[in-house]
C-alpha cells in the first residue's frame, strides 16, 4: 500500500499504485464540486485530443459502493472522454472519507485558475463552512493571503442574478467589486445594467460608481435634511393655529390659545367662548 499526503490530509492508493479501467457509467461526479459551468469549446478540443492520443493523466476515485465510484479529481477529463466516445477510463483509486473526498476535490478545484470569479467565491464559503476553518487557514491550503479570501468572500453580497449578469456578461472581478459598494440593490442593478449596456471598461466602472455613490446623500445628511423638513412644517402649522386665532379675536371672539411644548410633542389648547358665538349668531340672524 502506498500513503499519498494532500494537504492535511492523508490518502491509502490501491495495490501497488496500480491505475484501473473503470466503466464511465459506474463513475459519478463529486458533490462538492466548486465548478458548475465547463467551457463547452475547451471540452470539445479536449475530447479530440483525448479521442487522439487517450488520457494521459489518470481521474482519481474513491470507491462508495461494489459499483460505484466518486471523483475526487478529474471530472473535466470525464465528461471530455464521454464526449470522445469512451466507455472506460483509466484512474487512481484511493481509500479515503466522504469529508477527505469533499475537501480534496474543493482545493484541487480552487487552485486552478479558470474558475469563474463567483464559483471560486461559494467553493471558499463551502470550503469554509463546510469544515469550519477560519479565513486564514482556508487562505493557507489555497496558496492565498488571507485579504485575498476575504476579497472573493465579499463578492457573494451580489445577488444569485447580479452574480449571472456580470458571469454572462464576461465582466471582471474588479467590475464586481466597484459593484458591492453600493448597498442599495435598486440602485446597483442600474449601474450594472448602464456597465453591461455601454460595455464600461474597470476605470469607467469605478469613475461611475464614484459618480453615483458622491451624488446619493449619506444617511446622517438625509436624516438631518429630514429633521430639518419636519421642524420648517411644525412651524408653518403653528403660524396657522396662530393667524386663526387672532382673526377670531379680530371679530370680537375672545379666543384663547394655550401651548405645551415638551420633548416628545407640541400640545395646542384652543378655547372659544359658547356664549360669545351664540349672540354673534343671533347678530347675524
Amino acid at each position: 500500500m502506498l500513503t499519498s499526503f494532500r494537504g492535511d490530509y492523508v490518502f491509502i492508493l490501491n495495490k501497488e499504485n496500480k491505475i484501473t479501467e473503470i466503466s464511465v457509467i459506474r463513475i459519478r461526479p463529486n458533490k462538492s464540486q466548486p465548478r458548475k459551468h465547463f467551457n463547452e469549446e475547451e471540452l470539445h478540443y479536449l475530447s479530440e485530443s483525448i479521442a487522439e492520443s487517450g488520457i494521459l493523466q489518470p481521474l482519481t476515485v474513491r470507491k462508495v459502493s461494489s459499483f460505484e465510484y466518486e471523483i475526487v479529481c478529474g471530472e473535466r477529463r470525464l465528461r471530455a472522454a464521454v464526449l470522445a466516445g469512451l466507455k472506460k477510463v483509466p484512474c487512481v483509486i484511493i481509500n479515503c472519507s466522504e469529508k477527505e473526498s469533499a475537501a480534496f476535490a474543493l482545493i484541487e478545484n480552487l487552485q486552478r485558475s479558470d474558475l469563474g470569479i463567483f464559483e471560486e467565491a461559494r467553493g471558499i464559503a463551502r470550503l469554509i463552512r463546510r469544515f469550519g476553518l477560519t479565513q486564514s487557514e482556508a487562505a493557507a491550503r489555497l496558496g492565498k493571503t488571507q485579504s485575498a479570501i476575504a476579497n472573493k468572500l465579499r463578492l457573494l453580497k451580489l445577488t444569485y442574478e447580479e452574480q449571472e449578469w456580470i458571469d454572462n456578461a464576461g465582466l471582471s472581478e474588479r467590475h464586481a467589486r466597484a459593484l458591492i459598494r453600493i448597498s442599495n440593490e435598486k440602485l446597483r442593478r442600474e449601474v450594472l445594467s448602464k456597465i453591461i449596456s455601454e460595455s464600461l471598461n474597470t476605470q469607467q466602472t469605478d469613475e461611475l460608481v464614484n459618480t453615483m455613490l458622491n451624488s446619493c446623500p449619506k444617511p446622517a445628511e438625509r436624516k438631518k435634511g429630514n429633521n430639518k423638513a419636519v421642524i420648517k412644517d411644525v412651524r408653518i402649522f403653528v403660524n396657522t393655529i396662530n393667524k386663526a386665532v387672532d382673526t377670531m379675536r379680530l371679530a370680537g371672539i375672545d379666543a384663547k390659545a394655550e401651548k405645551l411644548d415638551n420633548d416628545s410633542y407640541i400640545e395646542y389648547t384652543i378655547t372659544i367662548p359658547k356664549k360669545q358665538l351664540s349672540a354673534d349668531k343671533n347678530k347675524t340672524a
